[in-house]
This record gives C-alpha cells, sequence and structure tokens, in this order.
C-alpha cells in the first residue's frame, strides 16, 4: 500500500526482512517436531502447517505486491545494485512468478488447495515413518542369539531392555542398534527380520501404510508443476539448481553408473564368493551384505570397525573437531550451560573467531531417544543476517542419532559416525561464518545441489593421519590411534566403493522416477520402484520390503528431485580437497578462501561462480573418480 514508486529499498530489501518473527517461531517449532515431539506436537503441526501454506500464498499471490515487485525487476538497471542485491531481487521475483503470481484467479485457488495439501501431507509421511521405527523391536533372551555381536552392541541392547523394564537384550530400528546387529550378528534368520522390518516401515497395509500418501504427495506435486507452465516437478525444481534440467541430472547419474557399475558388480559376486565359501550361502541375500562385507574388510586390510571404536569417543572427537575448525577457520567453541536447550541432552556452545567476536550458538544433540526422527542432520534456529547495521548471529544445531553410553564405557563411536558428525558441522559452519546482508541468502539458502559441498567436504579431515591425531585417542589409555591403524582405515576407505556408489545412484534414480513424470497413473507404488531400481539392482528383490515408503529425504525432506545432490556435490568435495591435499591441510591461505568464497557467502552469488573463485577452475570429475577408485572402470 505504498503510495511512492516501488523501488528496491522501499520494496524488495523490506520484504526480505518481514515475517522474521514468525520464522523463527516457525523454525523452532519444526524443529521440535523433528528433535522432541510428542502426539500434542504433532496434532499441531497438522494444524499449523495449512496456516503456514495458506500465508505463503498470501503474499505470492498478493497481485498489487508482486506488481510492485515485478515493476523493480523489470525497471531497475542492474548497474545500480551490487552483486548480493541483484541476487535478492532475482529471488525475489522468481518467487512470486515460481509460486502462481502469474496465475488466473481460478488457478491460484487451485494452487491453494495442493500446497495446503501437500503441506499436512509430508508432515503425515514422516509421523507414520517414525512410528513405523519406533514400534518394532526385537527381544532376545537367549545368549545364543548375540553370537558375533560385540561386547558394546550387547551392552547397549541390554540398556534398551532394562529401560523398557525387560530381561535379556531389545535391538531396535535406530542405527546405533540397527547397524551393528546387520553386520556383527551370526544369526541369518534374526538378521533376515531385522531386514525385512526397515525395509518394510510404512509398508504394511494399514494405518501408517504410506502408499497412498506418498502416490498423492507425487501427483501433487505433478499438477502443482504443470499449473505453473513446467512439464513436470523434478523441471520446476531444477531451474533452481545448477544441474538445471532433468536431463542434465539423468546424463550425470548414468554416466556415473557407467563407471561404478562394473565394479559394483564384481564386488557384490567376491562377496557371494566369499559367503559360499565361508558359509555355504547359496542365496546372497540383502540381509547378508552388512555381515559379509565386514568380514571381508577384516580378512582384507585386517580391519574390524569394533577395534576402532575405543579410538572415537564422542567428547574426544568433537574436542578434536572444535580444534580442527579453529586451525582452519580461526573458530572457539566454548559450552555454556546457560544456553537454554529443549533436552538436558542437548548441549549448547558460544563460539567465537580468532579476535574474539561472537559468530554464533550452536547446540549439539547426539543420542535417539522416543520423539526424535531417525537420522542425522542440521537445521537453523535464526539465520545471520544484517539490519540497521547490526550483524545478527545465527543459532545452529546438529541433531544426530549415535551410539549410547552406557554404564561401564562413554559413547564410542563407529568411523561411520564419525564421518556422519563431521558431515553434519561441514554444514553448521556454513551456517555458523554465514556473512550476508538477508536472511533468504544467508549460510545453507543455496542451491540445493550445492548445499552438500561444505558438509562432504569436512569428512576428507576424518582419513588424514595429522587431523586423526587430533582426536582419535584411546578413551582408557589416551593412546593416539596407532599409524598402522590409520593406514588400514585409509586403505580401506574405498572398499566396496562401486557398490556405495550404485546405491547412491539408485536412490536418485527412484527420486527422478517419482519426480520427471506423470504419477497419477502408477497403481503399485513396489512395482514402480522395482521398475525405476532395475538398472541398479545388485541383489534380489523382496516383496515384503519397499524403500519408497520411508523415503523421507524426497517425501518429508526438501531433496525431492534433489537425491542426485550428494553425487553432484561429491564431485565439488574431491575436487575442492585436491586443493588442501596440494597446499596442505590445514593450509590457512586454502582454508582462507574456502571461508570467504563458500562459507560465508551463501546464495549471495551464483554457486559456480563462487567455486570458481575458491578454486581457480571448474571442478574436475576425474578427482572423484581417482578418490573413489573408479578413474581406471570401463562401461
Amino acid at each position: 500500500n505504498n503510495p511512492n514508486p516501488p523501488t528496491f529499498d522501499n520494496t524488495i530489501a523490506p520484504l526480505d526482512y518481514a515475517g522474521y518473527e514468525l520464522e523463527r517461531i516457525a523454525s523452532i517449532f519444526f524443529n521440535l517436531n523433528s528433535a522432541e515431539t510428542n502426539p500434542e506436537i504433532q496434532k499441531l503441526a497438522q494444524e499449523i502447517s495449512p496456516m503456514l501454506a495458506a500465508f505463503a500464498n498470501d503474499i505470492t499471490l498478493n497481485e498489487p505486491l508482486f506488481k510492485r515487485v515485478q515493476t523493480v525487476y523489470e525497471t531497475i538497471e542492474n548497474t545500480a545494485l551490487n552483486e548480493e542485491e541483484q541476487m535478492l531481487l532475482s529471488k525475489k521475483y522468481r518467487n512470486f512468478q515460481r509460486n502462481g503470481a502469474l496465475l488466473s484467479d481460478a488457478d491460484k485457488e487451485k494452487l491453494r488447495e495442493i500446497d495446503k495439501a501437500l503441506s499436512k501431507l509430508k508432515l503425515t509421511f514422516g509421523e507414520h515413518v517414525l512410528a513405523e521405527t519406533q514400534k518394532f523391536k526385537l527381544h532376545l533372551t537367549d545368549p545364543d542369539d548375540l553370537s558375533g555381536l560385540p561386547e558394546s552392541a550387547r551392552e547397549g541392547a541390554r540398556s534398551l531392555a532394562e529401560g523398557e523394564g525387560l530381561e535379556g537384550w531389545l535391538f531396535t530400528l535406530d542405527y546405533p542398534s540397527y547397524l551393528p546387529f546387520m553386520k556383527y550378528a551370526d544369526k541369518r534368520e534374526l538378521r533376515k527380520k531385522m531386514a525385512i522390518a526397515f525395509g518394510s516401515r510404512a509398508f504394511h497395509s494399514d494405518d501408517l501404510d504410506n502408499r497412498e500418501v506418498l502416490k498423492e504427495i507425487a501427483s501433487l506435486r505433478f499438477q502443482r508443476a504443470r499449473l505453473l507452465g513446467y512439464k513436470n516437478h523434478a523441471e520446476f525444481v531444477l531451474e533452481e539448481r545448477m544441474a538445471k534440467t532433468p536431463d542434465a541430472v539423468q546424463e550425470f547419474l548414468e554416466d556415473l553408473l557407467a563407471k561404478a557399475l562394473p565394479a559394483a558388480q564384481r564386488e557384490t559376486q567376491d562377496l557371494k564368493d566369499y559367503a559360499l565359501k565361508t558359509d555355504s550361502v547359496e542365496t546372497f541375500q540383502k540381509w547378508d551384505s552388512s555381515f559379509y562385507s565386514e568380514k571381508l574388510k577384516k580378512e582384507t586390510f585386517d580391519l574390524d570397525e569394533s577395534e576402532l571404536k575405543p579410538y572415537f569417543e564422542l567428547s574426544s572427537v568433537l574436542e578434536g573437531m572444535f580444534r580442527i575448525a579453529g586451525d582452519l577457520f580461526g573458530l572457539h567453541f566454548e559450552e555454556d550451560p546457560a544456553i537454554e536447550t529443549y533436552h538436558e541432552e542437548v548441549t549448547g556452545f558460544r563460539v567465537r573467531d580468532a579476535r574474539d567476536n561472537f559468530i554464533a550458538v550452536f547446540y549439539a544433540d547426539f543420542h535417539p531417544r522416543p520423539g526424535k526422527r531417525a537420522g542425522a542432520w542440521m537445521t537453523s534456529y535464526k539465520p545471520q543476517f544484517r539490519k540497521e547495521g547490526k550483524n545478527e548471529r545465527p543459532h545452529i544445531s546438529i541433531v544426530c542419532n549415535f551410539t549410547r553410553p552406557t554404564k561401564t564405557t562413554p559413547s564410542l563411536l563407529t568411523f561411520n559416525e564419525v564421518t556422519t558428525l563431521f558431515h553434519e558441522f561441514g554444514h553448521a559452519l556454513h551456517g555458523m561464518l554465514a556473512d550476508s546482508t538477508y536472511p533468504s541468502l544467508s549460510g545453507t539458502s543455496v542451491y540445493w545441489d550445492f548445499v552438500e559441498l561444505p558438509s562432504q567436504m569436512m569428512e576428507n579431515w576424518c582419513y588424514e593421519p595429522e587431523a586423526l591425531a587430533l582426536f582419535a585417542k584411546h578413551y582408557q589409555t589416551g593412546e593416539v590411534i596407532p599409524e598402522n591403524l590409520v593406514e588400514r582405515i585409509r586403505a580401506s576407505a574405498n572398499f566396496l566403493e562401486g557398490i556405495a556408489t550404485v546405491r547412491q545412484l539408485s536412490f536418485g534414480k527412484l527420486d527422478m522416477a517419482w519426480h520427471s513424470g506423470d504419477p497419477s497413473a502408477v497403481g503399485d507404488v513396489k512395482a514402480f520402484e522395482t521398475a525405476a531400481f532395475a538398472e541398479t539392482r545388485l541383489l534380489p528383490e523382496h516383496p515384503e520390503t519397499c524403500m519408497s515408503t520411508s523415503f523421507s529425504h524426497i517425501f518429508q525432506g526438501g531433496y525431492s528431485a534433489g537425491y542426485y545432490s550428494y553425487k553432484w556435490a561429491e564431485v565439488l568435495d574431491a575436487d575442492a580437497f585436491s586443493y588442501f591435499r596440494e597446499k596442505g591441510i590445514f593450509n590457512k591461505e586454502v582454508a582462507g578462501k574456502f571461508k570467504e568464497n563458500i562459507l560465508s557467502k551463501g546464495g549471495t552469488e551464483d554457486p559456480m561462480d563462487l567455486y570458481v573463485r575458491f578454486r581457480g577452475r571448474k571442478p574436475d570429475p576425474q578427482a572423484l573418480l581417482e578418490r573413489a577408485g573408479l578413474a581406471d572402470a570401463k562401461s
């Protein structure tokens, strides 16, 4: 309603700051719904989500407001704005255009109905997965059933049983319980039971079944994209990604698959041969994969994951990770009990730079519990931005589901949990070191296939002797991890890399199958999924399991038409880390460039421009193939 002619300063900039309190409260609420939910919060979420969706529509479908934005977009000279202002103007205009501002009144109403329905369906999908994950429990009372399991897994299971007032041992589908069981339990029938339970979450033709939920999500996304003038949801999403088009994503996935599949097939045959030779396993199944992989890894590299765990005590790893962030980026982390948290297990830290400037509040939440969804993620409670001369600093959190301490041992991490921690911390650094003017361009507000670069980049330090020496210390003796053990970790880094790559590519292909066509004709979800996995299948399918029904990344989170991003960003991170390798993994100049051009810039510029400024050139995919040991793979 401003009577003055629209300008950047009276329209675009104030629009980005508008609604700050609501966004802050909403982020707190939905973060709690992920990390510390209960039936009351879930009920409120089902009420609040449609309200927020309607409110977002009220803004982007407001015609007088859009006319003002459009006028600025079409009349302002780019030279009058700096790079960040140009990006904000372009983003604001596209946000209106991509969310229905140019539609007819009738189509605007259709869009409102779609957005309202999607907001509730995505929540329902996640609630079902959480309920299914927590519903299954494998209660064992015969010690013989624990054959093969290391003492740490047994003790964890005993603690879970005691917590529920049961005798014996309890295993659940939470990763710290599920993964060791699948790796070490000798009893094949019990591994099968766990694998089927995990693979069939929300696929039981009951109140928690997600088949109709996900079909409706996919169909509504397709309808929305068509309404807005796009061929499908993937085309709509990828317009705002580095990849740009579904064809480019498919080509990327196919190219990597051609290089990885021969290696994956050889590795799978090696596992089958090993299982046949070792235990006369005639038909190798999915529940055999982790078990024989671990045995073969131990035999090949003399490396047992349970042998590593004593060197990765959680508090020591955390301390070492903070030290690495200090050496690279000049950050200092100090635990502060005065910081309010949402659960007694959450720790708050104040983060300062080398000049003692306050940088961020950082929250760490590490262990599984009821009301917390599975997996690991980074999130924000408050963004960084500048307003009226003040640089508002962010509040950033990482949430994980790591092995709990027991009565006799502290929390000892698997090596995979160590890399997960560093991964989420990379995202956290992206949020904490943000230095933008506008909140919508700050921190991790970047193209989705660029956002995984800082996270995957940080994982590299987990394999470097110089970095491991800072935190890999035996929890009882304080002894630094022996050099020969580090060498075995590095030697085994590419173990079964072909299988791991094909697995990731299969998820990317399933995501694109759901989102790059019209899903309304899909009748049988399992049959559709089986067809999508056909090119990447290495082991027999099972009618009782279905991945789509618990594929939260794409049906609840923000990865729809974007799961390929993990492999896309691996190309960037392998190339970026090769620069550190060349100059030194703690080289201040390279770290400074990474902080300045990647971590602090957020979405203020085109990501490829930022990458080229850091690296001096575009990324070279060869670095990923060499790191993965696939450089010589022939299709």
